[in-house]
């Protein structure tokens, strides 16, 4: 069991950490809350402690001339830094070394790992300083959840809400409990969209983020396994892996993974490679002239089913090879037909027309196919689902046949 320091600013998503602080309780660990004043503003201190069974930080000044220095003290002991929600003046703090108040104080003095969730208004979270903050604490080892989008306290509709309860709870849990169970296996990743140019200034493409791709990278990482990354054009940050392959175009991510094939135990294909390309590339910006405008396409290459074939050209059940299909009709039946024309051992199947499911979410909604399997997920996090992923690989690497 972990002792877990959950510290709690001033934001509207406060309410949340107590679902936190639960769900971290759930999984066997101690909580204590820490709550800066105006944190104290949202919430009451004594529903933490009713829910921790401990006492409330609220403040680094403890009354009696020998008490201890709290801060000190509890530094060395925690296993865990959580802060949600972590307000841009707390990332800031952070961020500046500034320490005045317990939780500042506190982040300075630990060296236990910490993770931090920002919540905040959307221009807030995009404002450069804001940006700036959050690029110095992920280089010093701070563990970074993005924020989820939507509808926000403050009447806008953008990014900047705090991730959902659940899913700071498994990234505590994935820091606090690292499993190294693909030590040794090399995996291949691809994730986000692929850009198929029609002048210099067009393309076609795809709403694509990678998010989905990123998780089950960054989860066989933690898993230890030797990861390469191939990646289309995603505004989104690539976990740190073994190797980070950046591509534009189907035929580009086609290279890239054939060139790496054949030491890969794994290839996970999440990216969402266009199906079609221009048939012809103008050198120069297609002036607006015609009333309209004709576009011959052609097949761009069919990535995943090219792994298939290589694998039974070579004979072996090596890699093993998991696609995605996404639909927004007859899911489940496309995706089996997926299965079986592909050669792959697993399809991971979304309809992206469903709310909270598809592209540039943080959640999905999904369905893992397999030959003899057809197991629907409800909605829930992109990283915990990169976890059940990897854990039905892990069941096909340790049969006899595959290993």
């Amino acid at each position: 069991m972990a002792l877990i320091a959950l510290g709690v600013t001033g934001g509207i998503g406060a309410y949340k950490a107590i679902d936190v602080a639960r769900g971290l309780q759930k999984r066997g660990h101690d909580v204590v809350a820490i709550m800066t004043r105006n944190a104290r503003r949202f919430i009451g201190p004594v529903t933490f402690e009713a829910i921790t069974k401990r006492r409330v930080v609220t403040t680094q000044w403890k009354a009696g001339a020998n008490a201890d220095i709290e801060h000190i003290a509890l530094a060395s002991s925690i296993d865990l830094l959580v802060v949600a929600p972590a307000t841009a003046n707390i990332l800031g703090k952070f961020a500046a070394g500034i320490a005045d108040d317990f939780l500042s104080t506190l982040y300075l003095a630990t060296r236990a790992p910490v993770l931090v969730a920002p919540s905040m208004n959307t221009h807030m979270l995009e404002h450069p300083a804001t940006a700036a903050n959050l690029k110095v604490l992920a280089e010093r080892g701070v563990h970074v959840l993005q924020p989820d989008s939507g509808y926000l306290a403050c009447g806008w509709t953008g990014k900047g809400r705090l991730a959902d309860p659940e899913t700071i709870v498994e990234a505590a849990i994935r820091i606090l409990e690292p499993r190294r169970t693909l030590d040794g296996r090399k995996v291949l990743v691809t994730a986000g969209p692929t850009f198929e140019d029609l002048d210099p200034i067009r393309f076609l493409g795809n709403r694509s983020s990678g998010k989905m791709g990123f998780a089950i990278a960054a989860e066989a990482v933690r898993r230890g396994a030797d990861v390469t990354l191939v990646a289309g054009p995603t505004s989104v940050t690539p976990p740190e892996v073994s190797e980070l392959v950046r591509v534009r175009s189907a035929e580009q991510m086609r290279d890239a993974v054939m060139e790496r094939l054949a030491v890969a135990d794994v290839v996970v294909m999440a990216a969402a490679v266009a199906d079609y390309q221009p048939a012809h590339q103008e050198a120069h910006k297609i002036a607006k002239t015609a009333e309209s405008l004709t576009v011959t396409l052609t097949r761009t290459p069919d990535i995943l089913a090219e792994i298939g074939r290589w694998r039974k050209a070579h004979g072996g059940p090596r890699p093993v090879i998991v696609g995605f299909a996404a639909e927004t009709q007859d899911t489940v039946a496309r995706a089996k037909r997926k299965l079986a024309a592909k050669g792959a051992d697993l399809i991971v199947a979304n309809d992206v027309l469903q709310e909270g499911a598809g592209f540039e979410s943080d959640t999905n909604i999904v369905t893992l196919i397999g030959p003899d399997s057809n197991e629907p997920l409800p909605i829930q996090s992109k990283v915990s689902i990169a976890g059940l992923i990897l854990d039905r690989i892990e069941v096909r690497l340790g049969d006899p046949g595959v290993a």
